[in-house]
């Protein structure tokens, strides 16, 4: 089926005409062989307080027209080293299309579509600019987990048992953690995330196993009031064999998630990923400090985020700290 061209002059003119003469959208369609939809699309677009003349809708239109065939937004001088800059911090199309968004009172700037178009262009190539998106992919690829179950862990309480309010992610203090391996296992890095806030924290780690995981994840958490950190959701790695020593320090209440269900902890999976782009899978892990690491959650937690109405995750969770510290009002007796 062909697509029909374009309302012309001439059709604009029949169209004053026919409604000139009290002709219904539907007579007109009928005579021009269009749509009633395209008619009153077209009357609706093109009126100008309530009265379709023919002139006045063509000039309407090419202007239309000649708007929406100006140049590439990334083309603004502004525009463009705006999202370049944010581009080589790190920040996915999206979040930069979101936080102009929003620092620009709901109104949109650039479509993050536009953005990804750019990159992937003739120009855009030229640049090598998809060497900053997470992954430099035409498409995604599928990424599958896999953990070693260990039955062996005891007091292991299941994630089925875990309270609902954390699967919704409206509740404040619920966190979850995973490790991410050195070249070769030698060391790691101890990461936990703030499920409502997306606060992304990590330690490193002499060695991944029960000692060092649990003092890792203890020093992260006690930096934070006790109603900041409810319940913590671990994989069953043997880094996490004595997380009743860590609900004893803590308070904190620990579940643990099915086997290969990486998804279970998702959002910390997905930070991972970002910090890979940091530190490589073949990076030496010994050669990092933990203060260059700080540097680079830092940034991670600068970026804005779409679940957050593009808030960043440092001032999502700092706002909810503050949240907590307000006095509660006591009924007067």
């Amino acid at each position: 089926m062909t697509k029909k061209p374009k309302i012309s002059a001439k059709e604009r003119d029949q169209i004053s005409v026919l409604l000139a003469q009290g002709s219904s959208f539907r007579d007109i369609a009928k005579a021009l062989d269009r749509s009633v939809s395209s008619v009153s699309e077209e009357v609706k677009r093109n009126s100008i307080n309530g009265e379709y003349q023919s002139i006045a809708a063509q000039e309407l239109s090419a202007k239309r027209n000649t708007s929406s065939r100006r140049a590439n937004p990334l083309k603004d001088a502004g525009v463009y080293s705006y999202v370049l800059d944010k581009l080589r911090c790190g920040w996915s199309p999206e979040q930069i299309s979101g936080r102009l968004k929003r620092e620009n009172k709901g109104q949109t700037i650039i479509c993050h579509e536009t953005i990804y178009s750019y990159i992937y262009s003739p120009e855009g190539k030229k640049r090598q600019l998809s060497q900053y998106l997470v992954r430099s992919h035409y498409k995604r690829r599928k990424w599958h987990s896999r953990y070693l179950y260990h039955r062996g862990i005891a007091n292991r309480v299941s994630i089925r048992l875990r309270p609902k309010e954390v699967d919704t992610r409206k509740v404040f203090g619920h966190w979850e953690a995973d490790v991410v391996e050195g070249r070769a296992h030698e060391g790691g890095i101890q990461t936990l995330l703030e499920r409502k806030t997306r606060f992304y924290q990590a330690n490193l780690l002499e060695a991944i196993d029960s000692e060092y995981g649990v003092r890792a994840q203890r020093n992260i958490l006690v930096k934070f009031p006790k109603s900041a950190r409810k319940t913590l959701t671990l994989d069953n790695g043997k880094e996490n064999y004595n997380h009743d020593r860590l609900t004893s320090w803590t308070g904190v209440s620990v579940y643990f998630c099915d086997p290969y269900c990486a998804w279970q902890r998702g959002a910390n999976e997905n930070h991972n990923g970002v910090l890979r782009r940091y530190i490589p899978k073949k990076a030496d892990i010994k050669d990092l400090s933990q203060e260059d690491l700080d540097s680079i959650i830092q940034e991670i937690n600068g970026r804005p985020r779409k679940c957050l109405k593009y808030e960043t995750p440092r001032e999502a969770f700092l706002k909810e700290l503050k949240s907590l510290k307000k006095p509660k009002c006591s009924d007067s007796t």
